[in-house]
């Protein structure tokens, strides 16, 4: 099983970059192998996708029921798709900023931490996929922060 596990510090509040996330309908606009997303179900704690991958000619798809905290967390677990296991999450960490001081402030930057977990189905599939899915999910946080300067301006 791989396992991936980045954070970074960043000038955003944790809102901006959370709202960023569960923008997965925006995902294609972004992530040059998301080719395209089925938004499957929605509700107020999250919502099931499906997700269209097209890398390096390599073309799977997989579907994750995604379980949101505002502005905290996003698990994310695997319905179907090419892995055996798929489980992940985003936790979006207020970090206060130099002279916020006390009083409320509002934070000023965010500890933005990613992990994940997968396994694929078979040998076959490790073979083929393993080595794109590899370089997204090294890549995933990086493609998030560039998002977030293109959305909310560079700080």
């Amino acid at each position: 099983m791989k396992h991936i596990k980045k954070s970074v510090l960043i000038w955003y509040h944790p809102h901006e970059i959370y709202e960023l996330v569960i923008d997965v309908a925006a995902y294609p606009q972004f992530l040059p192998w998301c080719e395209s997303v089925d938004i499957i179900d929605r509700n107020e704690h999250g919502l099931t996708a499906r997700l269209h991958l097209a890398y390096s000619g390599v073309r799977q798809a997989f579907t994750t029921r995604n379980e949101q905290v505002p502005d905290e967390s996003v698990h994310i677990a695997l319905v179907d798709g090419p892995f055996s296991t798929l489980d992940g999450f985003w936790r979006f960490v207020p970090l206060q900023g130099p002279g916020s001081g006390e009083g409320g402030a509002a934070p000023a930057a965010c500890k933005v931490e990613f992990e994940m977990r997968y396994a694929f189905s078979n040998v076959v599939l490790e073979a083929a996929i393993s080595p794109v899915f590899d370089r997204i999910a090294n890549t995933f946080v990086d493609s998030f922060v560039r998002r977030a300067e293109q959305v909310h301006g560079p700080r």
